[in-house]
């Protein structure tokens, strides 16, 4: 559950605060109605900055932000005139 405090009642939540980060919330800060910040314990900010998205998850992300699949795209046709037709070269073993 999140807790949401604006800029003025930091100072006197500032203890309430503290203990809600230590116990896994996150903190929400606000000005003039609008969210600014976040405030997260020290563990939860290290694994975000430790979290890297493996090769297949990121091509996953792509997928789903660009919808790929409904952009009907033919992969064949696409890559026709890119195929190296030719033979290749010898190898002598």
């Amino acid at each position: 559950m999140s807790q949401q405090y604006s800029i003025e009642e930091i100072p006197v939540n500032l203890n309430k605060i503290i203990q809600g980060v230590e116990q896994g919330e996150q903190i929400e800060i606000t000005q003039q109605g609008k969210q600014i910040a976040v405030i997260i314990s020290t563990t939860e900010y290290k694994n975000l900055l430790n979290k890297k998205q493996s090769f297949w998850e990121s091509v996953e992300g792509f997928r789903k932000e660009y919808n790929v699949e409904s952009a009907e795209i033919d992969p064949d046709e696409i890559f026709a005139l890119v195929q190296d037709k030719s033979s290749g070269r010898e190898v002598i073993f």
